[in-house]
């Protein structure tokens, strides 16, 4: 039976008091959560933030939040504990993953409970930073190229946005892939992309990439506005526009159509055989995270600031003391 009188371990967390601007995050003490069957107890070390976090605190997002509501999706770690009937991962075990969206993670704090099957063990060769900067945009890249646009190699791949988060890792799984990688950014950005493998790069501030791209089989598209209708034009007959912006600001599937391209808009799943995919990237040396910065967990009000500038060159992470 259980104890009423009995009190819970304490952690502490980020929470929005409201949804607004970046000064609504505020450092809330809450109970540690308890593994239940199925799940594991990581005790977090660093993680990731995201487009989607910010959004999210701007606007309440989905709407999929816990009690309390604790942002943050990305998130590397140490297993402390494991619910019943768990064999994949063992106390002590480094671990890394995007558990549980687009639901309540809860990254944004000292311990987090999830699937045990949402979780890959972390690469050995990189850090916790480094790690929990991986997940969502590194299985954002994995999915929309494998399996939304079934990549293969010496095929043309248009990356927009190609130094942000998603962006930067896009490029380089398109590499591994084996496909000719074209990514659009600024100039200051141009030296960062081929050092990633970029074959191309294109100053999206000075000329209009519809009219100097042609042929292209996959367009990844991290804008969105006007740049998905002007992408349909670059494809070849049978390519496909992989959107990862909302419906509306996408071009419609009919709109494709009518061009002879396809269109997938797609939503990241958390994913065991992808993380474990990207960590062997990582492993063998064919990925690797863009920090930009690195802040402590009570300031993430100003990484989402620093984000909200779109002006970031790969990851920002929290790390979790």
């Amino acid at each position: 039976m259980h104890d009423s009188t009995t009190t819970r371990p304490r952690m502490r967390a980020i929470s929005p008091r409201t949804w607004g601007g970046p000064d609504v995050l505020t450092m809330i003490e809450t109970d540690r959560p308890v593994p239940g069957p199925g799940e594991i107890l990581v005790r977090v070390r660093a993680a990731g933030v995201n487009p989607t976090d910010w959004k999210a605190r701007a606007s309440g997002g989905l709407g999929l939040w816990g009690d309390p509501v604790i942002l943050g999706y990305d998130v590397s770690g140490v297993v402390e504990a494991t619910g019943f009937g768990v064999t994949l991962h063992r106390p002590g075990d480094e671990v890394f993953g995007m558990p549980r969206f687009p639901h309540q993670a809860g990254a944004y704090a000292e311990y987090i409970t999830a699937p045990a099957r949402h979780f890959a063990r972390k690469p050995e060769n990189i850090d916790h930073v480094h790690a929990a900067a991986l997940p969502l945009a590194a299985l954002t890249a994995w999915q929309s190229l494998t399996e939304t646009a079934r990549v293969r190699a010496g095929q043309r791949v248009l990356v927009h946005a190609a130094a942000g988060g998603v962006g930067h890792l896009a490029v380089q799984v398109a590499k591994a892939l084996g496909a000719h990688v074209i990514g659009t950014a600024g100039a200051a950005k141009h030296a960062f992309l081929r050092d990633l493998g970029a074959d191309e790069t294109i100053d999206y501030t000075r000329v209009d990439f519809s009219e100097v791209v042609r042929d292209v089989d996959v367009v990844v598209d991290l804008v969105g506005g006007d740049y998905g209708a002007r992408s349909l034009r670059v494809l070849r007959r049978g390519g496909i526009l992989v959107s990862l912006v909302s419906a509306k600001d996408a071009p419609t599937a009919e709109e494709a159509g009518a061009l002879g391209v396809r269109r997938g808009l797609m939503l990241v799943e958390p994913d065991q055989a992808g993380m474990k995919a990207v960590a062997e990237l990582v492993r063998t040396g064919k990925l690797r995270a863009a920090i930009d910065l690195v802040l402590p967990l009570e300031q993430a009000a100003r990484a989402h600031e620093h984000g909200e500038t779109g002006r970031t060159t790969g990851k920002i992470v929290l790390t979790v003391s």
